[in-house]
């Protein structure tokens, strides 16, 4: 063998890294700041396979979404599985810890009692709507003094709609004797325009609601950021 032919460069698997650059022992010693994407999703799926070292499939997994976080949590775990690598254990895994991210941005918002503006309202709505795939329509009931009495999923739907029951709503803004209610859904599409339904529905419901000495005050569009607020177009 000629002695100055060069031997290809073995691979160090990630037990091999310096501790510093590992990202389980890096979060220790530096902090969940110092790490990237793609080292906080190495965490959650542990291994890698016998090409890639977990930190490498990790950063295939955030390619897919454009290496933006808020758009892998619009992907479903058929779309992580497609992946060569990813599996159902880690796919749940990376689905379970941005559901769960969702739901701490959400949280944040749950001590919020008085709305004074439209962008209250979007802060509120915005972590559980303005990323999902699917169409989704929610309302806020307020009391007098537009605090914050509680929220309502009504209905679920598809990619561009979703099914609404004007009866369903006074329903329970009166079984939670509310006095102020607030329309909200979001468009997947990210197009914040309303469309000729929304409009309909939002006549008929400030109609209805009025006979029942409730105000609507406000019926919002929510994407991921952005919104579009009836009441600040003078629409309601």
């Amino acid at each position: 063998m000629n002695p100055q032919t060069q031997q290809p460069e073995k691979k160090l698997s990630i037990k091999e890294w310096a501790a510093e650059d590992r990202p389980r022992e890096k979060l220790l010693l530096k902090g969940t700041g110092s790490l990237s994407d793609a080292e906080l999703i190495a965490i959650l799926i542990r291994v890698g396979n016998k090409n890639e070292t977990a930190v490498e499939l990790a950063k295939r997994i955030l390619n897919i979404a454009g290496n933006n976080i808020n758009e892998l949590g619009k992907k479903s775990i058929t779309d992580l599985t497609k992946l060569k690598g990813i599996g159902l254990a880690k796919a749940i895994s990376i689905i379970a810890a941005l559901e769960l991210g969702r739901r701490r941005k959400l949280a944040d918002f749950q001590d919020k009692k008085k709305i004074a503006c439209s962008k209250d309202v979007f802060d509120i709505f915005q972590p559980a709507l303005g990323d999902l795939a699917t169409e989704e329509f929610w309302i806020l009931l307020l009391n007098q003094s537009n605090r914050v009495k509680s929220k309502h999923r009504i209905s679920q739907g598809g990619l561009t709609g979703t099914v609404v029951d004007i009866r369903v709503i006074l329903q329970i803004a009166l079984e939670n004797k509310s006095v102020g209610i607030i329309l909200c859904h979001n468009h997947p599409s990210g197009n914040i325009t309303p469309s000729n339904e929304d409009i309909k529905i939002t006549s008929r419901m400030k109609e209805a609601a009025a006979s029942m000495d409730i105000s609507l005050l406000d019926h919002m569009i929510i994407t991921d950021a952005a919104y579009y607020s009836f009441a600040d177009e003078g629409k309601i």
